[in-house]
């Protein structure tokens, strides 16, 4: 009988080693303009579970400029915006003498704009599977691969699939099993822009997205596997109140009708591209109210953004401000919305989210506020794949975090 027992306790203790030393996987989730001060503020309870079963950053410091493409995209490269090329959500190429916006199907799927190695490709290059229910990047051929599998973004397919089609994917024969997979939910941002931040409203959709991270914990929790969850946002969001003086009017600074000046306008900056960039400068500088105006070479080192898509010129709104190109009448806005993409480092409250749970991230820790470059070296190294490429991240940012 005491044979038995130990043969049994043997197998268990093998079993137990092999499910730890199995190969990792990591399901990256992205709450899109989910602030840092959300959880403290309205006390989600999944999200409050989650972070009391892993680690929790006080804030991450999204990359100038705090918009989502650009962050989303350097999440899953470890570079600053004027790095990889996405420089804001609507910019222009003067080279490929093509604008790009996020709601161009057809410029969004053109790999001339991507740069940087995504987690995806690193990953399929060492001989692990993928997958993306929606992500900056990854329905375009970029370096001629994508995600083993993947969605065309479709905002109309329900959050609630979403989780599904994530916990589909870990349930796939072992062979066939992504180990990495991105997953995407908008909610949080909407209605952050439409009501702003501190609405009732807002309380509500945070709870919603709160619901979608229970119900995807426990559907991963009953898989058995060894996933560690990463949820983090792209920026966070500040309020802003529907009023004539909150704009700054490109229409009434200079000759937008001008066709030798392209304007690509960001909200929070517009990005002005013009083959006379001095005489533009010289007339923006003088009016200077609400905003600063910034020759390209001029840009402050921080932001890392000395890139020809940025613009010749770059004007910056003031926090508290946002721009248009013309007054629209027929605009309607809430009383009160929310915007984002304001310097971070000016800006406390364009701060988003880290938190990490699983079996290779320690148990009830709290870690300072970091930029959100060093993600990509941090979900590297959980899935034990090799950087080969180089990045502004790095590894020792966020070594405290892994469980050895």
């Amino acid at each position: 009988m005491n044979r038995i027992l130990i043969v049994l306790l043997l197998f268990i203790t093998h079993f137990s080693l092999a499910q730890h030393t199995a190969s990792p996987y990591v399901v990256l989730v992205s709450f899109d303009g989910f602030r840092y001060d959300y959880v403290s503020r309205f006390h989600p309870p999944n999200f409050e579970k989650f972070i009391r079963e892993g680690t929790a950053a006080e804030g991450m410091i999204p990359s100038f400029p705090s918009k989502t493409f650009p962050n989303h995209y350097t999440l899953v490269t470890g570079l600053y915006p004027g790095h990889h090329g996405l420089v804001d959500n609507q910019f222009y190429d003067p080279e490929l003498k093509i604008k790009y916006s996020i709601s161009n199907k057809t410029v969004v799927q053109n790999p001339a704009f991507y740069g940087g190695t995504p987690l995806w490709i690193l990953a399929k290059r060492q001989g692990v599977r993928s997958a993306s229910c929606f992500w900056v990047g990854s329905e375009t051929d970029i370096q001629g691969e994508k995600p083993d599998y993947y969605l065309n973004y479709d905002e109309k397919f329900s959050n609630d699939k979403r989780v599904q089609q994530t916990l589909e994917w870990l349930k796939l024969p072992e062979q066939e099993r992504p180990h990495f997979i991105t997953l995407y939910f908008s909610l949080v941002d909407t209605e952050g822009h439409d009501t702003g931040p501190n609405s009732e409203a807002l309380k509500r959709t945070v709870l919603k997205a709160d619901s979608l991270l229970g119900t995807l914990m426990r559907g991963i929790d009953e898989t058995k596997l060894p996933v560690d969850m990463v949820i983090v946002s792209d920026h966070g969001m500040v309020e802003l109140k529907e009023e004539e003086p909150t704009y700054v009017t490109l229409g009434k600074l200079f000759n937008i009708s001008d066709k030798s000046v392209v304007i690509a306008n960001g909200g929070t900056q517009a990005h002005l591209y013009t083959s006379k960039p001095d005489s533009l400068y010289d007339v923006l500088k003088k009016q200077e109210e609400n905003y600063k105006i910034y020759k390209r070479q001029m840009l402050p080192k921080s932001w890392h953004y000395d890139h020809p898509r940025a613009g010749d010129l770059l004007l910056v709104v003031d926090p508290g401000h946002y721009i248009r190109v013309a007054r629209d009448p027929s605009q309607k806005w809430n009383p009160y919305f929310g915007v984002h993409g304001f310097d971070p480092s000016v800006v406390k409250e364009m701060r988003g989210i880290f938190y990490a749970r699983g079996p290779h991230i320690k148990r009830g820790k709290t870690i300072a506020p970091f930029e959100n470059i060093h993600v990509y070296p941090f979900i590297a190294k959980l899935l034990e794949l090799k950087v080969t490429s180089l990045i502004d991240g790095k590894e020792e940012v966020l070594k405290e975090v892994i469980r050895k």
